[in-house]
């Protein structure tokens, strides 16, 4: 990982697109690049409710469009299913398969954005999750960290921690009831490259 001062900017410096209000997000305005090398989404669901199993996703691709306003603002992800990683190969390749996730048929979950509020350091990103064929809308809690100058290649990145929450039987994923919950809990951890 490459060393990184913080050199966080505040919300009122020249360099930034608009102040952190309701109406702009404190970014420049542009197609910000992915930093998937800092990026990562993690979930926890209950076993045999009595227990949490965690795992990630280590294949995750995410883009961030800021424009004037939050209303041309926008955030899409995109995670491959198969690169389901609980820390147990015999486990993961069971879930991946037919009877469980069948990744086959349901390669990718989906994310794209239908609004963004908030101000400051706390924001809440609404939009529609889709996996295999299935779309339900979902809430994140999103904590912006700020915008940080990398020395190593001059870049600015801006860095984010959103949390949410689906139920995976709203997606036709209600195998094995009883011995996991229905409710996946979803943390992501990712940061976005400014547009030259």
């Amino acid at each position: 990982m490459t060393t990184e001062t913080n050199t966080t900017t505040p919300a009122t410096s020249t360099t930034l697109a608009t102040s952190a209000s309701a109406s702009a997000l404190p970014l420049v305005a542009g197609r910000w690049g992915f930093d998937a090398l800092h990026s990562a989404v993690g979930f926890t669901i209950r076993h045999f409710g009595i227990s949490k199993v965690r795992g990630r996703f280590n294949d995750l691709q995410a883009e961030l469009v800021v424009g004037d306003s939050l209303d041309t603002s926008s955030i899409t992800a995109t995670i491959a299913l198969a690169s389901i990683d609980t820390g147990n190969a015999d486990r993961d390749a069971h879930v991946r398969a037919a009877d469980l996730l069948d990744v086959e048929k349901r390669p990718t979950m989906t994310f794209r954005s239908t609004r963004i509020a908030g101000a400051g350091e706390d924001w809440t990103l609404e939009g529609d999750l889709t996996i295999g064929g299935i779309t339900r809308p979902i809430v994140f809690d999103v904590e912006f960290g700020g915008v940080v100058h990398v020395p190593v290649d001059g870049s600015r990145h801006a860095g984010f921690d959103a949390s949410g929450e689906f139920r995976r039987s709203d997606y036709g994923l209600d195998f094995a009831p009883g011995i996991l919950g229905d409710v996946v809990k979803v943390d992501l951890e990712v940061q976005f490259v400014e547009p030259e």
